[in-house]
């Protein structure tokens, strides 16, 4: 089966059927557990993600009801084989007894590593294929329609920063292979979407300029100089400038290209 977290909530059986637990609560009494398979969540920290610095007296109580649910739920739609037990009760909390693989965001993160290692090995063709792999479980934001605490929160934050880390190595796994001009729409797209990372802006300038594109590459430039102005009171980075000033440096041009191809006799 699988549990996936990156998007909205689903759970996909061993049989292909897809199921979208309807209550908000048990969902995210489920998400924190599934952020850590294998370890006992304490009741207390179940308790903190639900209800924060105000939990209501008949929180115990509640929780113990959530569990319940969730349990009942698997049970009823045939989620899992019988016989199987999820969610185990583990003073002085609970545990939900799956492997990383049946977790989307256990499997994004294993990926994302060994894109990462694939990509230092000097293998970019083979790191390329893995972190697409990555990024195709992204069916929209981690954990939406989730209500989401101080702990879910920051595992959101967590993926996020993880996924643009994907993103950064498929670009320069396209670099390595020098799909130059194959990379411009997804820079775009990517300085678009998170327009305060210079690396993104970086990226796009220097593979615009790559690409024989220089009027492009500047513009790209005045563009994120502005921004960077705007938003933050802040000059580019000294990356930016060196890109900047590589493009405004004439274009050198070798002796040998620059002479007159003599004449062929009797033309």
């Amino acid at each position: 089966m699988r549990f996936q977290l990156i998007g909205p909530f689903e759970i996909v059986t061993d049989d292909g059927r897809t199921h979208r637990p309807g209550t908000p609560k048990v969902c995210q009494t489920l998400a924190l557990l599934l952020t850590r398979p294998g370890e006992i969540v304490t009741a207390d920290a179940l308790i903190q993600e639900l209800w924060g610095e105000t939990p209501p007296r008949s929180a115990v109580t509640t929780l113990q009801t959530y569990v319940y649910h969730a349990r009942r739920m698997f049970a009823q739609e045939e989620l899992v084989p019988a016989g199987r037990c999820l969610i185990v009760t583990s003073p002085p909390g609970y545990s939900i007894q799956v492997d990383d693989d049946e977790i989307d965001i256990r499997v994004f993160e294993k990926l994302v590593s060994r894109a990462r290692a694939e990509l230092a090995a000097d293998e970019p063709l083979t790191a390329l294929g893995t972190v697409r792999e990555a990024l195709d479980l992204w069916r929209g934001p981690a954990l939406s329609g989730i209500p989401t605490g101080d702990a879910l929160s920051g595992h959101v934050v967590h993926l996020e920063e993880l996924r643009i880390r994907a993103y950064e190595i498929r670009i320069a796994c396209e670099e390595q292979l020098g799909w130059h001009r194959e990379s411009i729409p997804e820079l775009r797209r990517l300085t678009n979407d998170y327009p305060l990372n210079e690396w993104f802006h970086s990226r796009l300038i220097g593979t615009l300029g790559a690409a024989g594109r220089r009027a492009e590459a500047l513009q790209a430039y005045q563009k994120v100089r502005r921004l960077l102005a705007d938003e933050l009171g802040l000059e580019p980075s000294r990356e930016l400038k060196q890109l900047q000033a590589r493009l405004l440096a004439p274009v050198q041009v070798s002796p040998q290209a620059a002479a007159p191809v003599p004449a062929r006799s009797g033309v």
